[in-house]
Formats: structure tokens, C-alpha cells, sequence
């Protein structure tokens, strides 16, 4: 049995697949245990490193409010870098050349610099240039990088999702009298999310991992900052890592959710709006001919 992408597999591959599985399997386990067991040996499983998760105050003093300034980083960044990109994107097709090289000459700048940089760059700049307090200008630091370097990203998201279109979408817009701006805001953008949305939601993950690159370099206190702190007062490093970790697993898991869920919900909004045409509306362009009756065209 075939299928039009690849040849199924037969029986000795089929073993030979449930072969592999379980050796992964077992393999995944023994480093599992491994590292608890090297974990042990070193003390990092007693229960006073990992009894401070248990209560109240060391979530509300340090892993909340870390967790607080993480999302309200990354959602400013989002919020900003997402329409930005959009606008990068739909100037670098443009059909007029003084719109399309600037565009594209910020895009490849921008996209070129590594997002560290750019946030080094900008705290720089607040503190020289700006009036802004030393506990404010981390966080606009962080935001200004994420957005300039995520932005310059999401424009080529957007640029290589309206091109994916089939030709022919434009050149009907145009047959029925539709202008540049009104082809790419009712229908090439529409029809692009559903292609564009895997790659957006990449990107934002990629936007709420960055934030801990300002709290590692510019004592922005996010949550891995935070978690710097936590783990000084109860010296508990390891302990607090794999904590944190798996906060931003949980984290990233919501927002790849909630895009799964909302690709499905587009993909079936557009099933749903498909035209559809009735038996009597095709008799009424067309004459059917009765049963047991021959028609002849004259001559």
C-alpha cells in the first residue's frame, strides 16, 4: 500500500520502527535516571532545596513578580513587534521602489544583529539620552531589542505567507476593480494567516524565552532573574532552575495551544464560508431536458 507522499511501511519496518521506539525509550530512561541519580549523590534531592517551592513566600517575593515582568515584557514586545512586522512586510512588496528598499534595508539590518545587542545598545542609549529612572530603563531596554530584532522576523513571516498565495488571487482582485491596498487588506492578508500562523507563533515563544537575556545582562527583574535571587537566599541553584524551566515549558504550552486552537477554528471558518451553489440555481442558467425526450439543434 502507497500513499502519494512515501511508500508505507512493511512488516520488517514496522518491527524495525517498534525497535527503535523502545530503544529511545530505554535510553531516555537510563539518562533520566542518571541525572537523578548524579543529582543525589550530590545532595540536590534533599527536601530542604526543594521546600521553599512549597510556600507562599517564595513565590509572592520572587517567582510572581518575576514571572509578572516577563509577560508584561514579552506582551509589550508582542504587541508593538506584531503590527510593525506586518507593516515591514506588506512595504517590502511593494510596487514602488522608495517604499520596498527602505523597507527592506531595515529588515535585513535589524535581522542581522543579534537581539542581545540590541538591547545593550538601547539601555545605552535610554541612559544617555533619556530621563529615565534606572528601574524603568531595563524594561524599555528590553522591550525597544525584542521588538526592533522580532519585528524585522515576523515582516519576512508575513512577506513569505501573502507571496505563498496562488497568483491568481490578485489577478482576480484586480479583473474586478480592487486597489493594491484593498487586494492586501481584504483579501491576500486574510487568506495568509492561517498559512503564516506556525511561524508567528514561533516567533513568540522566541519573543517570552528572550526577556531572561535582560535579566542575565541588564538586571531587568524578570523571572530568571528572580530566580537568581531565590536561589541566594535559600541556595538552592539547581532546584530553582528546574523550576523555572519548567514555568516557561508551562508558559510556551498555553501559547502553542491557544495557536493550534485558533489555526483549527480559522481552518473551519473558512470550510464553512464556502459558497455554495443550489440544484434550482444551476437548472435556472442552464435547461435540463426530460426524461425520454431528445433535443436537436437546427440547423
Amino acid at each position: 500500500m502507497t500513499s502519494v507522499l512515501y511508500d508505507a511501511p512493511g512488516p520488517g519496518a514496522k518491527r524495525r520502527n517498534v525497535l527503535y521506539t523502545v530503544g529511545f525509550v530505554v535510553l531516555l530512561g537510563l539518562g533520566c535516571w542518571w541525572a537523578l541519580r548524579l543529582m543525589a549523590d550530590k545532595g540536590q534531592l534533599d527536601w530542604a532545596l526543594w521546600e521553599p517551592f512549597t510556600q507562599a513566600q517564595a513565590w509572592t517575593t520572587y517567582l510572581l513578580p518575576g514571572l509578572g515582568n516577563t509577560l508584561k515584557a514579552a506582551a509589550l514586545a508582542m504587541v508593538i513587534a506584531l503590527p510593525l512586522g506586518a507593516l515591514l512586510g506588506i512595504a517590502r512588496l511593494s510596487d514602488h521602489r522608495w517604499v520596498r528598499g527602505p523597507a527592506g534595508v531595515v529588515v535585513e539590518f535589524f535581522r542581522a544583529i543579534p537581539v542581545l545587542l540590541l538591547m545593550l545598545f538601547a539601555n545605552q542609549f535610554y541612559s544617555v539620552s533619556t530621563d529615565l529612572s534606572s528601574d524603568m530603563r531595563p524594561l524599555y531596554a528590553v522591550v525597544t531589542g525584542l521588538v526592533l530584532y522580532n519585528a524585522s522576523v515576523l515582516a519576512e513571516v508575513v512577506r513569505a505567507g501573502i507571496l505563498s498565495l496562488p497568483k491568481g488571487q490578485t489577478e482576480a482582485a484586480k479583473a474586478i476593480g480592487l486597489r493594491k491596498g484593498q487586494t492586501m487588506t481584504s483579501i491576500l492578508l486574510p487568506q495568509s494567516v492561517t498559512a503564516m500562523l506556525p511561524a508567528l507563533v514561533s516567533q513568540l515563544v522566541v519573543i517570552v524565552k528572550d526577556t531572561a537575556l535582560g535579566g542575565a545582562l541588564l538586571a531587568f527583574p524578570e523571572l530568571l532573574n528572580a530566580r537568581g535571587t531565590l536561589a541566594a537566599n535559600y541556595a538552592n541553584v539547581i532546584p530553582s532552575f528546574i523550576v523555572v524551566a519548567l514555568i516557561f515549558i508551562v508558559l510556551n504550552l498555553i501559547l502553542t495551544s491557544f495557536a493550534s486552537w485558533l489555526e483549527r477554528r480559522l481552518r473551519r471558518a473558512k470550510r464553512s464560508s464556502g459558497a455554495v451553489l443550489h440544484a434550482e440555481q444551476a437548472g435556472a442558467e442552464e435547461p435540463v431536458a426530460e426524461p425520454g425526450v431528445t433535443t436537436k439543434e437546427g440547423p
